[in-house]
């Protein structure tokens, strides 16, 4: 009799920073309903993963939780895979983490469950063909890689039931392929149609082995799933299926067929992930185009063609998203600063943060919220501040003055000025109009300046083009969150805007006086100066435990009749045992005529205002500006003092004016997809301070002001 086995490995696994609520609504939507099924059917074997992330939520939260793991592990019902602790994405982070994200998984499985691991789960499934060294050296003999990378150097998918062996450098791993017809099929399909599946590619020797591997959260918290796979039992009745047929089905674990049977051959992998990961890694237009293609081909039914049709690189992401790339430069940054300590006293100091802040959720962005998610983004940022004040020292150490270093931080081939202090880190680029792109409070270990600017996405087309709202089919089937874009909020309509500038801070417009608020938020409006985004010369003065940077530039203001020449130079400073920084302009009028303008300096400030949260907020001493909130928008005139805060992180800063002045505020919002549906996602609160700029021929004109923390 023809017969096959299932190999089930399901990757169960929540973001570091996310939200309690959904910590615990995944937990009982799908973690716990799982296994609670699958003690009503031991039969069933199954290789099960969970991130760090979530074991530390569900040993604080649900302790009991781990009662029923170790059951079904006690009855060689499950194994428990390995992987790097806080789900990094493997080849983005360097070797030593690697190493010790690793083992610090592996010795946690082996005192819970007295094994460790033999096999691992590769976040978001990224492989690269220097991990088989990685992972061997690390102890892994197995773990698994999607289908894709099979298919790119030609293998047939009959050609992968089985298990490969591959090496680098002589250290040899084994890979099972996760089958994409599974993967699309579980639990979406029919159960006849899987069974049949299978029961197509059994064969007379019987040591084939198809293999599932994918998401827990896809069991009860994408949309509809929940009600699909437990309340009307797709689940419970799949594993009956599976019982019914077990004269020739039959699951298990992927490390117990490792070591009973033989690889199905030898293979070097390209570098690869998920189908829809490579997609999404494209720029915007390209993924669309990419994405109509393989639809197309798949109406045709040329299936031939479709095997071929792969591309896309994971790392793209820190091009397509230079947001994404500055957060990873600095955690490189981090890492080799806790590495040097480390290698001198071996405290670890600052160790396990960075390695919470290697947690890839906030590095990309698909179906899924990813860098997007400002809360998300604050926690990286938070983890990795706070790796820093564990190597110097802080608070306790006193006030040394500022280090400050020219370096090209992000890998773009220009000059960025990082100054670090005991209150304050800040991070500028002179080749981007000498704007801030990131202000850490140190106290408080967060990032002030944590923004993304808007940006094109593949699915804002199919938002524009069509309606792909339903969650189902006519006949009633859920559809995969890959098969559909579902509209969360459908108040998105006017607001596709799209930034030509990163999101940073301190940067320079001058505009025609007939530019409205509501033009600026738009984005509807023609900047009149070269300045913004604009290179300007930095010089850095030192001295007596102050540090100033300035910056200048001399370009044309096109606002007139006819261009007007102008340098503008404008001041960081930065003074001991003080959270305030002080900014100052100068406007030289260096033409022949007169300047009449509206100058802008623009800051974007990310305190986790989004959702209406009344806890975030602006607040005008003796003004009532209407909804306070930090995603309100409006104008305040005549204002010398603005504060903004959340009580929720226990931080507020103040921006005083010398003179005053009229401020416009609103939020910054991107229309973001997720598995819950395309919705507006806060990023930041953008405030702009107006200086209506009159300046003769030859004539000079200032502009003060500071920032400082007040909480």
């Amino acid at each position: 009799m023809k017969r096959i086995f299932l190999g089930l490995a399901i990757h169960n696994h929540q973001p570091l920073g996310n939200f309690p609520w959904v910590f615990e609504d995944a937990y009982r939507h799908a973690y716990l309903p799982m296994l609670e099924t699958l003690l009503r059917h031991p039969s069933i074997s199954i290789s099960l993963h969970y991130s760090g992330c979530l074991v530390d939520w569900l040993s604080s939260e649900h302790p009991e939780f781990f009662k029923l793991l170790r059951k079904l592990y006690a009855r060689d019902q499950v194994e428990i895979m390995g992987g790097g602790y806080y789900e990094p994405i493997l080849p983005m982070i360097p070797d030593a983490d690697k190493y010790g994200q690793i083992g610090k998984m592996s010795e946690y499985i082996g005192q819970e469950f007295g094994r460790r691991p033999r096999g691992m789960w590769l976040a978001e499934r990224v492989w690269e063909p220097g991990l088989a060294k990685i992972l061997a050296e690390a102890g892994i003999g197995w773990t698994l890689v999607d289908d894709t990378a099979f298919k790119m150097i030609g293998k047939e998918e009959q050609e992968l039931l089985g298990y490969f062996n591959t090496e680098e450098q002589g250290r040899y791993l084994k890979i099972f392929p996760i089958s994409k017809y599974l993967r699309y099929s579980i639990p979406w399909h029919d159960i006849e149609d899987v069974i049949g599946y299978l029961k197509i590619n059994a064969s007379e020797v019987g040591d084939r082995i198809a293999v599932l591997g994918d998401d827990g959260e896809k069991f009860g918290v994408w949309p509809k799933t929940y009600e699909h796979c437990w309340e009307k039992k797709w689940m419970e009745n799949f594993f009956s299926a599976i019982e019914d047929n077990a004269e020739w089905l039959t699951t298990v674990k992927l490390g117990e067929y490792a070591d009973r049977y033989q690889p199905a051959g030898r293979v070097y992998l390209p570098c690869a992930s998920y189908d829809e990961m490579l997609e999404w890694s494209l720029p915007a237009d390209k993924s669309a185009e990419y994405k109509e293609l393989k639809h197309r081909l798949e109406e045709e039914k040329k299936p031939g063609i479709l095997n071929h049709m792969f591309c896309g690189y994971w790392r793209n992401f820190l091009v397509k998203y230079p947001e994404a790339n500055r957060m990873h430069k600095k955690m490189l940054r981090v890492s080799e600063r806790v590495h040097a300590q480390q290698s001198v006293d071996e405290t670890g100091c600052g160790l396990d943060n960075l390695w919470k802040a290697q947690c890839n959720c906030p590095y990309w962005h698909g179906v899924f919220g990813g860098i997007y998610l400002s809360d998300i983004r604050a926690g990286m940022y938070s983890n990795l501040i706070k790796a820093e004040n564990c190597l110097d020292g802080l608070p306790a150490t006193p006030d040394n003055g500022f280090k400050w270093q020219r370096t090209d931080f992000d890998g773009d081939g220009k000059e960025e000025i990082l100054v670090e202090g005991q209150n304050f880190n800040l991070y500028m680029s002179p080749a981007e109009g000498g704007t801030l792109f990131e202000w850490d409070l140190r106290r408080h270990a967060y990032n002030l300046l944590s923004t993304v600017s808007r940006k094109p996405e593949a699915y804002h087309r199919d938002l524009v083009d069509k309606d792909q709202t339903n969650v189902s089919t006519a006949d009633g089937k859920v559809l995969s969150i890959h098969d559909v874009v579902r509209v969360k909020d459908q108040d998105f309509t006017g607001i596709l805007i799209y930034d030509d500038l990163p999101r940073s801070s301190l940067v320079d417009r001058f505009l025609n006086r007939q530019v409205t608020p509501e033009n600026y938020e738009k984005n509807e409006f023609q900047d009149g100066g070269e300045f913004a985004g604009r290179p300007y010369e930095c010089l850095i003065n030192d001295k007596d435990n102050i540090l100033q940077a300035h910056f200048k530039r001399t370009g044309f203001v096109h606002t007139g009749l006819k261009p007007a020449r102008l340098t503008l130079q404008k001041t960081l400073e930065l003074r001991p045992n003080t959270e305030t920084l002080y900014i100052t302009y100068k406007f030289v009028n260096e033409g022949d005529i007169k300047i009449d303008a509206l100058f802008t300096s623009e800051w974007n400030i990310n305190l986790l205002g989004g959702g209406h949260n009344e806890g975030a907020y602006y607040r005008v001493e003796g003004q009532d500006i209407g909804d306070a909130r930090l995603d309100s928008r409006g104008e305040i005139t005549d204002a010398e003092e603005i504060f903004m805060g959340n009580a929720y992180l226990g931080i507020e800063i103040g921006l005083k004016l010398e003179h005053p002045l009229t401020l416009w505020r609103f939020p910054v919002e991107c229309v973001s997809n997720s598995e819950g549906g395309v919705e507006k996602v806060y990023q930041c609160s953008c405030v702009v301070i107006l200086l209506p700029l009159v300046i003769e021929a030859g004539q000079e004109a200032s502009l003060s002001y500071s920032w400082r923390v007040t909480k």
